[in-house]
């Protein structure tokens, strides 16, 4: 008999790539797939883990002795959210959590911060903690930074825990103030695809770590404490004072998709959702040739999409595989998905799975 079940969705990232590590602005919105927690609290010592998704039995750890730097794997992400509880001083002395996902793995969607602010609200629960939801993201932050070793930013577990259905989630990654922008494509006559490449990728290792390492080297270099600190209008007269053109790059892309993030506020809340369309596509160039996080399969849904009359499209997540998000009338939906699939295999690629994407609920206890 489990004490409760609970559930955290995955995440789209409209738009605000790589900003959320420089200070900068986001605003990505939930998924309804969503990776559901049953949970029975234990108090002696024990943290068991199993996944109907995984290979092999539950996995057994002993709370005390969790340490970052551990095995690796799955397990690492559950475990570390009771790291950071405990390191936070709140006495969680274990639990039996069975784990279901629908969020794809692998596909730029955010399955990890599902999984671990799953896990937080869970535990907050059963242990009485309180934790509200910018708690519980900002715990699950340093989980995955410190005990994982992945460095990302706080924008996946804030729109995990946060996101409200039919909005997206715009983020001031600064001082995590944070507002519901009205989200709702097809009240529009609008659709946005979800295009997972399934080109999977590893944001704990070398590049997502390189372009963070070079944003905070063009922010020393600039004199400002994060790039989200380069105002727009002085983008030219910063790039000016950079030798370097990788930190140039950087620069550019960071300072440009804050402002994108800025303008398609403006439309959304101005009832214009399908001018938001070419602020995606301009994100994906920016994305592709400036931060080079780019790949060809991601490049290939994005110029057949809209060569076949999409309004905008653009990777989304980390980058380097993954998915892009497809804006187009409703009306042109299948034809710019037929579109990208006869893509797909003319080069003998692997097809891209796709769904329509709506905003969906955050973190939640079910039962």
């Amino acid at each position: 008999m489990s004490d409760g079940v609970w559930a955290a969705p995955g995440r789209v990232n409209l738009i605000g790539e790589h900003t959320d590590y420089n200070d900068g602005f986001v605003m990505p919105f939930a998924l309804p797939h969503t990776t559901v927690a049953t949970v029975t609290r234990r108090d002696d010592g024990w943290l068991r883990l199993h996944s109907a998704d995984a290979e092999g039995g539950p996995v057994e750890l002993r709370v005390g002795d969790l340490r970052p730097g551990g095995p690796g794997g799955w397990t690492d992400y559950p475990a570390g959210v009771v790291w950071a509880l405990r390191e936070a001083g709140h006495a969680v002395d274990g639990a039996d959590i069975h784990y279901e996902s629908t969020v794809p793995t692998g596909a730029g969607l955010s399955s990890s911060a599902a999984l671990e602010v799953v896990t937080a609200l869970a535990l907050s629960d059963l242990y009485e903690l309180g934790l509200d939801r910018g708690s519980i993201a900002r715990l699950c932050r340093r989980a995955e930074n410190v005990y994982v070793g992945a460095p990302t930013g706080i924008m996946d577990q804030t729109a995990s825990a946060c996101c409200t259905e039919g909005h997206a989630l715009y983020l001031d990654t600064r001082d995590l103030t944070r507002r519901q922008i009205p989200f709702d494509p097809a009240a529009h006559g609008l659709r946005l695809l979800v295009m997972d490449t399934r080109v999977t990728h590893a944001h704990s290792e070398g590049e997502y770590g390189k372009r963070r390492t070079g944003c905070e080297a063009g922010a020393a270099a600039l004199g400002v404490n994060a790039l989200r600190d380069i105002a727009y209008d002085a983008l030219d007269t910063a790039l000016a004072r950079l030798d370097d053109g990788e930190l140039r790059r950087l620069v550019r892309h960071v300072v440009t998709e804050n402002h994108r993030v800025e303008r398609a506020i403006m439309h959304l809340e101005a009832d214009e959702a399908e001018l938001i369309g070419p602020v995606l596509s301009e994100g994906h160039v920016s994305l592709r040739d400036d931060f080079r996080v780019s790949c060809p399969e991601l490049d290939l849904v994005v110029d057949s999409a809209l060569a076949a009359g999409a309004l905008g499209a653009r990777m989304t997540g980390g980058g380097f595989g993954g998915s892009a998000v497809v804006l187009t009338r409703t009306s042109s939906a299948d034809r710019v998905s037929k579109a990208v699939l006869e893509a797909f295999a003319a080069q003998s690629r692997i097809a891209p799975r796709i769904f329509t994407a709506t905003a969906a609920a955050g973190a939640r206890r079910l039962s």
